[in-house]
């Protein structure tokens, strides 16, 4: 997972840099960036998880629905809870966070960055 984890850590590199006021990020370009570094984070996390399975690297997924597929066929088995982890973590990190730029609580993002953390522990040890 090493490459999941350096991805996950970029991001926490960049949100260190975003000044804070009021419990409040006051600068959202780079905390949408760094949402979406997380995110990817999590699919590179996958894509390791799925190439240590025998998934060949050009037959990794491309979508987020591709993702949902994989995680399905490979993951639910060992841990049901992964699929709804993903589910929340697409929707928090990459469509509020980075997508529509919606996060701007420094706790509620470093809530997410904790459990991207978690998502990609979680199958480093399935």
């Amino acid at each position: 997972m090493s490459e999941a984890i350096r991805y996950l850590k970029n991001a926490k590199d960049i949100l260190g840099k975003v000044p804070i006021e009021d419990n409040i990020y006051t600068d959202i370009k780079p905390v949408r960036e760094s949402c979406g570094t997380a995110y990817l984070a999590i699919l590179k996390g996958i894509d390791e998880y799925l190439i240590k399975r025998g998934v060949d690297e050009k037959d990794l997924p491309q979508s987020v629905d591709g993702y949902r597929n994989m995680l399905q066929r490979y993951l639910i088995i060992h841990n049901g809870k992964l699929l709804k982890g993903f589910e929340a973590l697409y929707k928090e990190l990459h469509i509020a966070g980075y997508y529509r730029g919606n996060l701007y609580s420094v706790d509620m993002i470093k809530a997410a960055m904790r459990d991207a953390k978690t998502f990609i522990d979680k199958i480093k040890v399935t």
